[in-house]
């Protein structure tokens, strides 16, 4: 598979406790981003944040919170990605969804 020097990163702002269809939505997001034959995804989960709310989630001890960030990240073509927002419509019930142009410099697989 090959992804155009000018791409597109996705990245999508969810909670770890978000879910679609009663999966974890992070997981059915990638999911449907490999069945759509998309370049890549990584899903990063973060030790702290706040979104719209400004409910303050994080990983310390003291506080600890069942709803932690979750951001996916996927890169491709831009009419491939664009081609696939529509199915995140009826996934993610709130979050973040943002795009931004980026450069790809390599995309390999591993050597044999």
């Amino acid at each position: 598979m090959q992804i155009p020097r000018d791409a597109v990163l996705l990245r999508i702002f969810i909670g770890e406790s978000d879910r679609h269809e009663r999966k974890p939505l992070y997981e059915a997001i990638v999911l449907k981003a490999r069945a759509a034959h998309l370049a890549g995804a990584t899903v990063l989960r973060g030790p702290m944040g706040f979104g719209k709310s400004s409910r303050l989630h994080t990983a310390k001890i003291l506080r600890l919170s069942l709803d932690l960030p979750m951001v996916i990240e996927i890169i491709d073509s831009e009419d491939k990605i664009r081609a696939f927002l529509p199915a995140l419509d009826g996934m993610i019930g709130g979050g973040l969804v943002t795009l931004e142009k980026v450069q790809v410099i390599d995309y390999r697989g591993e050597a044999k």
